[in-house]
């Protein structure tokens, strides 16, 4: 039986990648901070595991050393809201990320899988554009960025595979972040107009079932020292996405734009290229924005109604 260590199983990608391992025959050791399991399934296949991540270094502790094929390491404090603005954890998040890959080969994983993001490249064009004055966000981007050098290094060092997928933006069932995509899902339901850029930056949405199953993929056939990005391959302004959220879930509403100004970086859409995922690894999104909104507007209702009954 293919074994793997997932920290973050409790998280939002980690949970759903943990159920894509499960369900494709993996012994699982779930990892979650002060016994937080409640998006861990119960399986016979799953051992839970209790640390935080400033705790990284001790997971040789918890789990028995042996022959692991995959160790995937989801946990990241402060990747949604005001956190991501805080210096001092972001730095800590990287430290804590080179403490999981230590841990890894010591426990004796073949290789490293990490969650990295988009933001990275975001984050470099807009350290070196001469004179732009980046938003906060960028210090969780600075943070992943500095994670993934850091850790290509080590584990060069120490001898383990590492492989770095980088999603481009996540969504889906399960999430409760004020990202986005929930945040418009949010004010469709309440009959408010959401109000946006003028849309024209380059963006792209990838539903979680997609991530998992990327995830997994990447794992098992991506090539060590490279990385993979997750997206749709169909990547484009954003506003011809919220126009498409629109029709799907609220074509009642008149989405408002140019209202909000936009402060951050509009890569080219070739750097939103899946190319290389799909040939070295068989990815492709199978389920489309329009589908993944109408199931993530339908889960929102339910959980609205559930909190306000309660």
């Amino acid at each position: 039986m293919k074994k793997a260590i997932v920290t973050g199983a409790n998280g939002f990608v980690g949970g759903a990648t943990l159920r894509e391992l499960l369900h494709h025959g993996y012994e699982v050791w779930a990892v979650g901070h002060q016994d937080h399991f409640s998006n861990v399934p119960e399986d016979p296949n799953v051992h839970k595991v209790s640390c935080d991540l400033a705790e990284m270094k001790t997971l040789p502790e918890k789990i028995p050393t042996g022959e692991y094929d995959l160790f995937y390491h989801f946990a990241w404090a402060g990747s949604a809201g005001p956190a991501r603005a805080d210096t001092a954890l972001q730095l800590n998040n990287v430290q804590w990320t080179v403490d999981a890959l230590r841990a890894a080969k010591e426990l004796g994983c073949r290789r490293f899988v990490c969650a990295g993001s988009i933001v990275e490249h975001e984050t470099m064009a807009a350290a070196y554009t001469q004179g732009n004055r980046p938003g906060m966000g960028y210090i969780y981007g600075s943070g992943k960025l500095a994670a993934h050098t850091m850790c290509m290094s080590v584990a060069a060092n120490i001898g383990i595979e590492l492989v770095w997928p980088e999603i481009t933006n996540a969504y889906g069932i399960g999430e409760r972040s004020p990202r986005l995509v929930n945040t418009t899902i949010q004010k469709c339901i309440r009959g408010e107009v959401p109000q946006f850029t003028a849309g024209t930056q380059n963006y792209d949405f990838v539903y979680i079932d997609d991530v998992a199953r990327a995830f997994r993929l990447i794992g098992e056939k991506g090539k060590p020292f490279h990385e993979y990005l997750i997206g749709s391959s169909s990547a484009r302004p954003l506003r011809q996405f919220l126009e498409e959220m629109q029709q799907a879930i609220a074509p009642e509403l008149t989405f408002a734009f140019g209202d909000v100004p936009f402060t951050g970086v509009d890569l080219p859409l070739s750097r939103f290229d899946c190319t290389e995922t799909e040939r070295d690894t068989g990815f492709r999104a199978e389920v489309s924005f329009a589908e993944g909104c109408k199931r993530t507007c339908d889960w929102w209702h339910k959980v609205l109604a559930k909190e306000e009954e309660g």
